[in-house]
């Protein structure tokens, strides 16, 4: 059974640390998401629209090397969307995106899914620009309706979001963000993004998120490790310690490393998600952290091969 990723694949301009200049990385939260998934062994297919652009001949190549099944991705000649990165001093990123007019924006509805995709992978700005997020809304709701499991990750870029080329304000994208609740199986978020969101700052509890439909809540929180949140458990791993060079992909990679144990374990349906047992998610939040702190080890989104990540 094959875990399908939807959203964008963009080009990272990241500071180089010897000096003021930016060298092109491959990324995309969903872009990331399917080469942690391939690079960890588990079958993934991958549904965007690539540039025939250079860029976009380097983000197919990538996505083969991963082992990513591309034969969902649509081609177009408008340019590959550019992320400009800003690095702090602790490693953390921050972004500004040139996306106007750009290949991911414009994906069509893929139609009817086949069976043997069973679990569908949402994220970032595929989320937020139109008229592709339309798209990917409508395709997460039918995903759920028809029995598949869906995660998503809204991974929110203030930037991208009330900008000019973006389509939807801040208060837009939250309500945007609850109508996608009752469709969605695990919903994974960072501390900065649900306090954006609202949880602990507008009355917003986890409890509420659970009570929309949500069946998972797992909750990245750095160095501090990861947390997951359902209707009777609370779950929380720490942080794998390693030297820091960046974030960039940190948390796609837990995204991707969760998706992969879950499939390599069976635990492929709504229900199977229900019945996890606190053991479970233990397993499958300290794989992912373990997957993550390798990414956060070296510079830009990374992830790493099954042979790095192993359970063992």
């Amino acid at each position: 059974m094959t875990i399908l990723v939807c959203g964008e694949a963009l080009v990272d301009l990241v500071p180089v640390h010897e000096g003021p200049l930016l060298a092109p990385k491959l990324g995309g939260g969903p872009f990331n998401v399917a080469v942690a998934i391939g690079r960890l062994g588990s079958p993934v297919a991958y549904l965007s629209r690539i540039s025939r652009d250079p860029f976009g001949e380097q983000i197919l190549a990538s996505l083969r090397d991963a082992g990513v099944d591309i034969s969902w991705v649509q081609r177009g000649d408008e340019p590959t969307t550019l992320a400009m990165t800003t690095l702090a001093e602790d490693g953390s990123a921050e972004y500004s995106f040139y996306a106007d007019g750009t290949a991911d924006r414009l994906v069509a509805d893929p139609g009817d899914l086949p069976e043997e995709i069973s679990v569908l992978s949402f994220g970032t700005l595929s989320l937020l620009y139109e008229p592709g997020a339309s798209m990917y809304a409508g395709l997460l709701h039918r995903a759920r309706a028809a029995g598949k499991l869906t995660m998503l990750d809204p991974n929110i870029r203030p930037a991208a979001i009330d900008s000019t080329s973006g389509d939807i304000t801040a208060d837009g994208f939250r309500d945007r963000f609850r109508s996608w609740l009752p469709s969605i199986d695990i919903l994974k978020v960072s501390e900065d993004d649900s306090f954006w969101l609202g949880l602990g700052t507008q009355g917003t509890t986890v409890d509420d998120w659970l009570a929309a439909g949500v069946t998972a809540v797992v909750m990245t929180r750095g160095g501090d490790g990861i947390s997951v949140f359902t209707a009777t458990d609370e779950i929380s791993v720490p942080g794998v310690a390693v030297d820091v060079v960046d974030t960039i992909g940190a948390g796609d990679t837990v995204h991707g490393a969760l998706l992969s144990f879950l499939q390599k374990e069976s635990i492929i349906t709504s229900n199977a998600v229900q019945e996890m047992s606190k053991q479970d998610w233990q397993q499958a939040l300290e794989f992912a952290a373990k997957a993550a702190a390798i990414t956060v080890s070296r510079p830009g989104a990374d992830p790493p091969w099954a042979s790095e990540a192993s359970r063992d």
